[in-house]
């Protein structure tokens, strides 16, 4: 019996062995594909060696100094990687150990920017229903995904949650993607005239969305509207890009397709490839500006920021990425993958749409492909979806409460940036025998309620 506090109590998990490349071995011996790289962390696969030796150099120089006794050669280093290739105006990084603190820091950051700089009224946020955020509580309430939130309600601050940007589902007939946007904008533009546009701190969104709502892009032009309105009242623009940054859409930074660039910025998942536990806030250089000339610190910190073992990591896995043009593999693969999925899936009639952007794409399943009906959510399509295919050895990352916290199910795939065409095709024919299998098993039993 396990004494770990595991996520389900009900489950009995495999124990991972060994990992190499895109695969995870278990004790048992039996191989998997990791094509979701875990949730979307494992950008590099399993046992890199150029990481590995990093961090046990690092571990041979010094393992662990406190940030409020010192700096480290390795964190320097890392910070000017990050700023070098950041997007413009990003002059500084807060390191954390994951996606969730860098949320919380970044919105503790823009709360005290406009302390600093004479504006305390300023006391609200806004982001996006089905959006995740992370699971602490103040990334908890700016997130919108309602089945996390329900039971810590009483616990969360009062946010402003507005419209996502899902085309798939939401975009009028006869209304062009561009419109549409403009429209998502507009309500936007209506929260804050509620608020009062000189009481809002910051607008979050996922530049695109993740583990929630499943790979969902923006539409053309949504975001450069988003940032005119962020900039006419001086209200911050946070991006999170814990999941879908750091190359896994093909660029380093998801919102470099946008052509924007945001005032804080949140990455983890693929900094460090799930080598170490790490995370970031890229943060822009007026608010560095701000807390320099007001109290001069940031009232916030924890005692493994900035640790010298995961900074290694994290460095050593941008070096690989650039030094093998990972990018570059990443929108090719991408687009082999998305080929894949569209031969396999295209027609299917329990598969209403097929997104995503680079090595970051989801299947939206459906019970009826024309009316994009989806299935009853009591029958647990996704639960299914991933149980049929970690018997055939495949890992994916399947979600449920796709449209409202409640209904729908999608698969998202995030396989390692090293993945080969083989591994593609491989990863694709096994999703294809488990979405099969779990839909036939979801309504026999349907069938079988109805017949009752």
């Amino acid at each position: 019996m396990s004494h770990i506090l595991h996520r389900s109590l009900r489950q009995t998990l495999p124990l991972a062995a060994t990992g190499h490349g895109v695969r995870i071995v278990d004790t048992a011996g039996k191989e998997y594909i990791d094509a979701s790289g875990g949730a979307a962390v494992s950008c590099l696969g399993h046992g890199h060696p150029d990481v590995l030796r990093a961090m046990h150099e690092q571990i041979d120089s010094i393992a662990y100094a406190h940030t409020s006794f010192f700096s480290t050669t390795v964190a320097e280093a890392l910070a000017d990687q990050l700023t070098s290739r950041a997007p413009a105006g990003i002059s500084h990084v807060y390191l954390v150990s994951g996606g969730s603190e860098a949320i919380e820091a970044a919105l503790k950051l823009a709360r005290q920017y406009f302390v600093e700089i004479g504006e305390p009224q300023r006391r609200h946020f806004i982001a996006r229903r089905q959006s995740y955020h992370g699971n602490t509580l103040g990334a908890l309430a700016v997130g919108g995904n309602e089945w996390r939130r329900r039971q810590f309600a009483p616990l969360l601050i009062d946010v402003e949650h507005v419209s996502p940007c899902y085309e798939y589902r939401d975009r009028r007939a006869g209304e062009s993607p561009e419109a549409y946007g403009a429209r998502l904008a507009a309500e936007l533009e209506d929260a804050i005239e509620r608020l009062g546009g000189e009481n809002v701190i910051a607008f979050c969104a996922e530049t695109v969305g993740g583990a929630t709502s499943g790979a969902l892009p923006p539409v053309p032009g949504y975001f450069r509207r988003i940032r005119e309105i962020c900039d006419q009242h001086g209200i911050l623009f946070i991006a999170d890009e814990v999941m879908c940054g750091m190359g896994r859409t093909g660029t380093l930074h998801a919102v470099e397709q946008e052509r924007v660039a945001p005032d804080l910025m949140a990455i983890a998942k693929g900094l460090g490839g799930g080598y170490q536990p790490i995370g970031a806030v890229l943060v822009g250089e007026k608010i560095i500006s701000a807390l320099t000339a007001g109290t001069g610190f940031f009232q916030h910190g924890h005692t493994y920021i900035g640790h010298p073992v995961a900074c290694a990591a994290a460095l050593a896995v941008q070096k690989v990425i650039e030094r093998d043009d990972l990018l570059a593999a990443v929108r090719r693969q991408g687009a082999g993958l998305r080929e894949r999925l569209t031969a396999a899936f295209g027609e299917h009639p329990h598969v209403g749409d097929i997104r995503g952007r680079g090595l970051f794409l989801a299947c939206e399943l459906v019970a009826d492909r024309t009316s994009k009906e989806p299935f009853d959510p009591g029958l647990r399509l996704h639960a299914r979806v991933k149980a049929e295919a970690m018997a055939r050895g495949l890992m994916v990352y399947p979600m449920g409460g796709t449209i409202d916290g409640r209904r729908g199910d999608h698969v998202l795939l995030a396989p390692p940036f090293i993945v080969t065409d083989a591994d593609l095709d491989e990863i694709v024919s096994r999703l294809a025998a488990s979405v099969d299998a779990a839909i036939a098993a979801v309504c026999a039993l349907d069938s079988e309620t109805m017949e009752s």
